[in-house]
Order: structure tokens, then sequence, then C-alpha cells
């Protein structure tokens, strides 16, 4: 019995390493596009200092900007049926792929840390150089604010949707698990995880209630950049940073947030398991005149599940932070 025990543990573990093997195989062969190639006809390249930049942009030049910045794993795109509803009421809607994912440039090094990404943002602010009201929805948050509590005067708002701040990790900061430290291994598992396209529908309603959401057109989409050269090895890069604490952080010390003079307001769902809507709560409490508008039965993603109700929130949202611009503009 024990002999038949081993044999079929060492089969198990066999046929798991030949799969991984075969999924790091199959990205390989599948990640060929070189930069600035095969990119979306919707989009352009902007340069910065940081490198260059994929936007995608909806709406008159010369009325605010939004400027959307997109959560794990996805890319501007993510943001199109928003940025078109949100151009629909004066704006000039603007996202931006953040490295690794999506169609940017990749940075030079594997330095993907909170503040090395928040560079980075302040970069493209820079570039942009109208003050724009940031949208910011879950891990990209995290150095979109960092770096709107190093430079505030960039923005002429904020806001935040399902933001991962971290400000609960502070007390008990995280480190990455002990095989993912290993640059070795994890691209391996990256392939079969992160990047495998068979595993982008299940990862993406494990952070939706409304899970029919994830259609196979917003999936599709979704995978798009996967063909990317090295698509893998980069965001192989970056995960260590999903699970470490960035401990000497702005956007971690609540009292940056007490004294940040920029307008914000934060939109979350009732169901979102990811960064539950006390978080969001306890970061509103910290923000002078912040207000947060939580949206019934969503999740993390409120964009993509309950599109109509988040683009009225954020167009509400929206109207405060812009009415001077609006008003200099009718004065011209």
């Amino acid at each position: 019995m024990n002999r038949w025990i081993v044999w079929i543990v060492a089969s198990l573990v066999t046929l798991c390493v030949v799969a991984i093997l075969a999924f790091r195989w199959a990205a390989y062969h599948r990640e060929a596009l070189p930069f600035a190639a095969g990119l979306p006809d919707d989009g352009r390249l902007l340069e910065t200092p940081e490198g260059s930049f994929f936007v995608l942009e909806a709406g008159e030049a010369g009325t605010p900007r939004v400027l959307f910045a997109h959560g794990t794993a996805a890319w501007s795109a993510i943001w199109r049926e928003t940025m078109n509803a949100v151009s629909k009421s004066g704006y000039h809607s603007t996202a931006f792929d953040m490295p690794p994912f999506g169609w940017s440039e990749y940075p030079e090094g594997t330095d993907y840390s909170r503040s090395a990404q928040a560079d980075r943002i302040v970069a493209l602010l820079e570039t942009l150089g109208d003050q724009p009201v940031v949208v910011a929805h879950s891990v990209g948050a995290g150095p979109v604010s960092e770096a709107v509590l190093q430079r505030p005067d960039l923005v002429s708002g904020f806001v935040i949707v399902a933001g991962a701040i971290g400000l609960n990790d502070r007390a008990d900061p995280k480190q990455p698990p002990f095989v993912l430290r290993n640059p070795t291994i994890r691209p391996y598992l990256t392939s079969a995880t992160a990047t495998n396209p068979l595993l982008t529908r299940k990862f993406l309603q494990d952070f939706m209630y409304q899970a029919d959401a994830a259609s196979p057109e917003v999936v599709a989409m979704l995978q798009e950049p996967m063909v990317r050269e090295n698509y893998t090895q980069v965001v192989s890069d970056w995960i260590p940073e999903l699970f470490t604490t960035p401990n000497d952080a702005l956007s971690l010390d609540p009292a940056n947030w007490t004294s940040l003079d920029v307008p914000v307001a934060l939109i979350w769902g009732t169901e979102d398991s990811v960064t539950p809507v006390f978080q969001g709560k306890e970061l509103a409490s910290l923000i002078p005149g912040a207000t947060i508008t939580v949206l019934t039965d969503v999740g993390h993603i409120p964009h993509l599940e309950a599109p109509a109700e988040f683009a009225a929130a954020l167009i509400d949202a929206l109207q405060p932070m812009t009415q001077s611009h609006k008003e200099e503009r009718e004065q011209k």
C-alpha cells in the first residue's frame, strides 16, 4: 500500500512539473510581439522622462482631463465604457497603462515598488501638465496615492475606486511567500497562473460579486497584451510587490492623508471581498472633506459590474472638483 501511495504522489508531482513547464513553453512562444508593435488603434504612446506610456483618450481636448489608472493585470481598455460616459458629460478622458501591464514601455530593471511606480506617475502627470482629476482602481490606487501625496500640485482631484492602499497592513507588514522570492522559479509559476490565458476568466470572477460581468469580450480584452515580448517575465518581476507592505510609503501613514489638501472622493462596492468597504470608510474618515459612495450588490470592480451606476457616481464626484475649470472655459 505504501508503494502505491508513493507512486501516486510521485506521479502527481511529475504531472504538475510537466504542466508548469508546458505553460512556460506556451508563454515563451506566445509572447513574440516587440514593444510599440501591434498597438490598439484607438491609443498612442506618450513619451515621458520615465519611458513611454500607452494611453487611450476620449472626449474634447481643452475640457477638464480625467486620468484613469487600472488595477492588477488590467490595462487602460478596462475603462473604455466609463471613459465614454465621462466624456459625454464634458470631460477629456485619458487612461494609461501602468507598467508592467498593458502596452506601456517596460522600465529598465525590476523595481516596481510603490515609490518607483509613483515616480513614473509623477513623470506622466508632469508631461500632461494640466492637473487632471486622477481616478485609480484597486492596486493601482497605491502608487497613484503615493504620487498624489508627493505632488498634490499636479492634480485637481483624486477619486479612489476600491483602493488597495494597505493602511491596515502597517501594523502587520506582509512579505511575499517564500516560493515567490526566488526569481528563477517565479516566472514558471507566473506562466501557470497570472499570465495563463486559461485562467483569466476565473481570476477575474474571483474579484467580482456580479460574476457574469466577466464576459467573453472583457476576458479577450484583458488578454490582448499577453502576446508582448517578455510579458511573463516582467509580470513575474512585479508580483512580489503585490505581497509586500511598502513600509516607507507616504500612503501608509494616516497623518499624510489627514493633511492632504486635494479634493478626494471614494467609490466602493458593498460586496467587495478584496478590499472590504470598511477600508474605504476608514480612509475617507482621515481625509478632510472626502466623500464616499457605496454601490449596492457590487464587488471589487464596479466599473465592470455596474457600469452605469459607477459612471453616474463618478460624474457626481467630478463635478465639484472641476467646476472652476469649466467656469473659466465658459468665460473665454
